[in-house]
């Protein structure tokens, strides 16, 4: 058999993960600065969980979610985001108590898990860096979500993003919206896609989601939510703007924007980059939004809750186009070129006592020539080599010789100095 990966995942090799790590650590340090932990949770969950939360009239959950039974007959799927998992472990791990902080900030990262059709950083299985803030209902929160993502796009060296907001509202306002929808829609009800024609009644805000060129020529002149706005919530949604302009946040409000996600309250936002990988136009790399409500669907207390997800291979064709000195050039500090048998068995003697000093270090394996041996430190960008002989093991010294230079910069090196110090050779 002629063995594949299966279609819609990718393999993520020595030179790319490097890129990976490098964002990894960038997002770990922003997050850390705004008082969030990170939290790591099972990729898979009973079904309910999503399809409660969720909302069984996403797209989600309705066509993309790999789910199955198991052995013992339990309706189990495969995570496909990352905020209901989030939010089953904080309910039923009770981290709402008085002795946890307020709001409970974490962040994950990890595989994500959707069947659609596979295409440039949309894979079946991908990742999402993404944070969450619960037991949090306030305006600054929800500013300082998306405050922190484009702190951590500024670090990355992407620029020219577009922020687009809206709000969802209350319930008193989802309430007067749904029906004002609903008596929008019904005379349009025989010209709707059949997904559509099945969610008009049960959610028609996913209508406004619908990918159907003709539904979209019929909700192009539907009721803005903005119109059915209660008091609380065109408060709480100017107080959010005023602060995105107080920290000079160029944004748009969208009122056409509802987000894929049956959840979302309040506040949502899309982050999105016109970088010329994608063909033109404007995508989405971060969307998110406020949840109050799924806590207590889950069991637990009455609270709110903000987050967003990043897809993080759309993430990384963006920094690649506009970061390209961003992209780590893996390599060693130092790689031992051998002329004989017992001057490899004392590299590799060597080498253990380096690594324990936090050196990078190795060797060839192969039996190789010197001279090939040369071309591999080279070829593995590593910054010094050394070559070992019967001179160099009797002298206890040898040549430490930079593989960007020529020999003027070569410096003699005791080996008992090199072993005490190394980070003063290896520079």
């Amino acid at each position: 058999m002629n063995y594949q990966r299966p279609r819609g995942t990718v393999d993520i090799l020595p030179g790319e993960s490097e890129l990976w790590q490098n964002v990894e650590g960038i997002a770990r340090k922003t997050f850390a600065e705004f008082g969030y932990s990170e939290i790591r949770t099972p990729m898979f969950e009973d079904f309910n969980v999503y399809a409660r939360n969720v909302g069984d009239t996403s797209d989600i959950v309705e066509k993309q979610m790999y789910d199955f039974h198991d052995k013992g007959d339990r309706h189990i799927a495969l995570r496909p985001e990352g905020t209901a998992g989030v939010v089953r472990a904080y309910v039923q791990n009770k981290l709402f108590g008085p002795e946890y902080p307020k709001p409970y900030k974490v962040y994950y990262m990890g595989p994500m898990f959707r069947y659609e059709r596979p295409e440039s950083g949309r894979q079946r299985q991908f990742t999402q860096i993404g944070c969450e803030a619960l037991n949090s209902e306030s305006p600054q929160i929800d500013a300082e979500v998306i405050l922190e993502a484009l702190l951590f796009f500024k670090r990355l060296g992407i620029t020219g993003l577009r922020v687009a907001i809206n709000t969802l509202g209350d319930k008193e306002t989802r309430d007067n919206y749904r029906q004002a929808l609903i008596d929008y829609l019904k005379p349009f009800y025989d010209q709707l896609s059949d997904d559509s024609k099945e969610r008009l009644y049960k959610n028609p805000l996913r209508v406004l989601d619908s990918k159907d060129e003709r539904d979209k020529e019929i909700v192009k002149n539907a009721p803005s939510i903005l119109d059915s706005l209660s008091d609380y919530s065109q408060k709480y949604f100017d107080s959010v703007k005023a602060i995105l302009d107080k920290f000079n946040v160029d944004y748009v409000v969208d009122n056409d924007m509802v987000r894929g996600l049956d959840y979302y309250t309040h506040t949502i936002f899309e982050i999105m980059s016109d970088s010329p990988v994608f063909g033109g136009g404007y995508t989405t790399i971060c969307g998110g939004g406020r949840y109050n409500g799924l806590i207590s669907q889950l069991g637990g207390p009455d609270e709110g809750g903000i987050g967003y997800g990043i897809g993080v291979e759309r993430l990384l064709l963006v920094l690649k186009e506009a970061n390209k000195d961003f992209i780590p050039k893996p390599g060693l500090d130092l790689y031992f070129a051998t002329v004989n048998k017992e001057a490899d068995d004392y590299a590799f003697e060597l080498m253990e006592k380096l690594r324990e000093k936090g050196i990078k270090v190795d060797k060839d394996y192969q039996n190789v020539k010197l001279g090939t041996q040369i071309k591999e430190a080279i070829r593995r960008n590593s910054k010094y080599y050394v070559v070992i002989g019967d001179q160099e093991i009797e002298s206890k010294q040898f040549e430490l010789c930079k593989t960007d230079s020529d020999k003027q910069e070569n410096e003699t090196v005791k080996i008992d100095d090199l072993l005490t110090d190394p980070q003063k050779y290896l520079k």
